[in-house]
């Protein structure tokens, strides 16, 4: 017998696969099916979430976090009490605080908690760093708090709990909350932390800083610190030098196999794939209150509409299961849940998750608070994922590749070609760059053999400023294998607080995960695979004629003789989209134009026409109104007399 038929036996002797009569929606993930008329929770999934709560219990372990246990089923005083007596968490003078878990938002002052026992609970002098809840359905309020605090939660649930207290939990354990099961789970927390104080001691004791002489020259409460600060200053000083010599291979697009036409092949590949939607970006910055992956972008078409077109119809030409995972970030959570409604009957396998806003995994480069996660970092969100359980449900699904889409890139595509060549070559992480203009001729590599490139020479976002100082850009499109992200973390092997310390890496590639990896690459796509959506400018070229949608997929027109696009520059009259909306009647044909710039008072009719390079400045005080059906070619505009 295994160790996993062991434990999984261990796990049915608690009843903890025994759920209610009614699984809601969102618990089904965790549900293996139904028997008599009540759920049976899926006792993999259970032992999946246990272990990756225990992990995160564990990390906190190591950075001296404080933990509030949550309980006020008298069933389980006994249990928890055991455990806080294990632990070192036990206070006589606060018992009660595990007992009614105190008031949160109130912690600084004492309170009288008034129940059957009528016991009396001080708050604690700090929040702490984590809650654990053994008994969520009655205690839904400190998980109201805890939201309120930004403090991650780890609690069981049931198959009925209602979502919007599921939602506020970070690390969720289905089972059935018995006494047995509540037993296991308290044991577990207890050899976690035994386990992490023994380690803890080992190091002190390996660095002598258990030793009389280091205790008579450093206080206390410094030296519990020191070995964490002698392993960060040497990765600190280590970082940039390492990073700077890392070289990945990068592949032309036109170099790779031709895709296998045989249509049970292709299912064979695509089911293995998993799409993973990075949707925490707002758009503000062209005064579009709501998430930039709703934008619409033409004929009703959004860019998430985009994605999940894409996925709709793979499924339907393939007869394969490639299921869309949404990270949301709080501001783009509901809204884009609205949105997806009009997907709600497709044969997409969804699933959205909150990112907290407080969470880690924010970029520390550029950022604002109305755009949480534009820059955020690939690897760090999957990793987020994997703790959670979530991708360890889609390995034992067969998933081993997911592909990481940024939020605006309207030109993204889910390549088969692409994902076949990762599969055939068993490369563990695959990052989509473009060139820039210092080696891109007409869109392509100059020389058409592979190279390879420092991570310190791919740019994370394009800009004029780059072209000199990077050779590529990375697109934010990751290929990554599940199994290799598994064995990362399972070996604490990502350690995201180098990625923080670098002023090196904050400019350059957020996929710098990929220096993780045995087997690493990029990918240099076609400029029609890459098209983010940052301005004005871009929506105009969406909009008009010289793109069109097809299958989920953006199609450039085939009239257009120049490989670049038109460089559009609109002035910022245009900038906001309501302001942009209400100047155009409809977009003008841009078919045969080079370059186009409008600044001032400046409006558009129906079926205009421009080619060439096309100037239109309104001088102060100058209104402007181009004509219907009028065409510019090669014109320069100052005033109406020049229409």
């Amino acid at each position: 017998m295994t160790l996993h038929s062991i434990v999984i036996q261990k796990l049915l002797s608690t009843n903890a696969h025994l759920g209610r009569r009614v699984a809601t929606h969102h618990f089904k993930l965790f549900t293996y099916g139904s028997r008599n008329g009540m759920t049976i929770i899926d006792s993999d999934k259970t032992l999946i979430c246990l272990r990756n709560a225990c992990d995160f219990i564990a990390s906190l372990i190591r950075q001296k976090g404080r933990f509030m246990f949550i309980n006020t089923n008298p069933l389980f005083d006994e249990i928890v009490e055991q455990m806080t007596r294990r632990i070192g968490c036990y206070s006589p003078s606060s018992n009660a605080l595990w007992r009614t878990g105190g008031f949160l938002t109130n912690s600084c002052s004492p309170k009288r908690f008034r129940s059957r026992n009528k016991k009396i609970c001080f708050g604690p002098p700090q929040p702490p760093d984590c809650l654990v809840v053994m008994d969520t359905e009655r205690k839904s309020s400190a998980i109201q708090e805890a939201e309120k605090l930004q403090i991650p939660v780890v609690a069981l649930v049931d198959s009925s709990m209602p979502w919007e207290c599921f939602k506020k939990i970070t690390y969720p354990i289905p089972a059935n909350d018995s006494v047995q099961f509540v037993y296991l789970f308290c044991n577990m927390i207890t050899k976690t932390f035994l386990l992490e104080q023994k380690k803890l001691a080992a190091v002190k004791d390996r660095f002598g800083i258990a030793s009389a002489s280091a205790s008579a020259s450093i206080p206390r409460s410094q030296a519990r610190e020191e070995v964490p600060r002698i392993e960060e200053s040497k990765s600190e000083s280590d970082s940039g030098t390492e990073f700077a010599k890392i070289q990945v291979p990068i592949i032309p697009y036109e170099r790779l196999a031709p895709f296998p036409e045989d249509v049970a092949e292709t299912k064979k590949i695509l089911d293995k794939l998993v799409v993973l939607k990075l949707n925490g970006a707002l758009g503000t910055k062209i005064g579009f209150d709501g998430p930039k992956s709703t934008i619409e972008i033409s004929n009703g078409m959004t860019i998430l509409g985009l994605t999940a077109t894409q996925i709709e119809h793979l499924n339907s030409k393939y007869g394969c299961n490639v299921p869309l995972v949404l990270m949301n970030s709080s501001r783009t959570h509901d809204a884009t849940l609205e949105v997806w409604g009009k997907y709600s009957q497709s044969n997409i396998d969804f699933h959205a998750f909150e990112l907290n806003q407080d969470s880690q995994l924010k970029s520390s480069g550029e950022q604002s608070s109305n755009n949480e996660l534009a820059y955020a970092n690939q690897g760090a969100v999957i990793v987020s994922l994997m703790r959670s359980g979530t991708l360890d449900v889609l390995l034992s699904q067969g998933k081993e590749y997911i592909l990481v889409v940024d939020s605006d890139n309207t030109g993204a595509i889910i390549d088969p070609m692409i994902l076949n060549h990762l599969i055939q070559n068993k490369v563990e992480c695959c990052m989509e760059v473009r060139p820039t203009a210092s080696i891109d001729v007409n869109g392509n590599f100059v020389n058409f053999e592979e190279r390879k490139f420092q991570l310190r020479e791919i740019a994370q976002k394009p800009s004029e400023r780059f072209s000199e100082k990077f050779k590529l850009v990375d697109t934010k499109n990751m290929w990554i294998n599940l199994n290799a992200i598994q064995r990362l973390v399972d070996t604490d092997a990502l350690k995201w607080e180098v990625d923080a310390g670098s002023s090196l890496m904050r400019e350059t590639a957020t996929s710098s995960i990929i220096r993780f990896f045995e087997h690493a690459i990029g990918i240099s796509i076609p400029s029609s695979h890459y098209f983010p959506l940052n301005a004005t400018s871009d929506l105009l070229l969406l909009q008009s004629d010289l793109y069109a949608a097809s299958n989920g997929v953006l199609i450039r027109n085939a009239a257009r003789t120049n490989p670049k696009d038109p460089s559009i520059e609109l002035g910022p009259e245009f900038d906001k989209l309501g302001n942009f909306a209400s100047r155009f009647e409809s977009i003008p044909s841009v078919v045969e134009l080079d370059s186009l710039k409008v600044t001032g008072d400046v409006w558009f009719g129906n079926g205009i026409k421009l080619k060439g390079n096309v100037s239109i400045v309104a001088k102060p005080g100058t209104r402007i109104e181009i004509p219907d059906g009028v065409v510019l070619d090669n014109k320069l505009i100052n005033g109406p007399e020049d229409v």
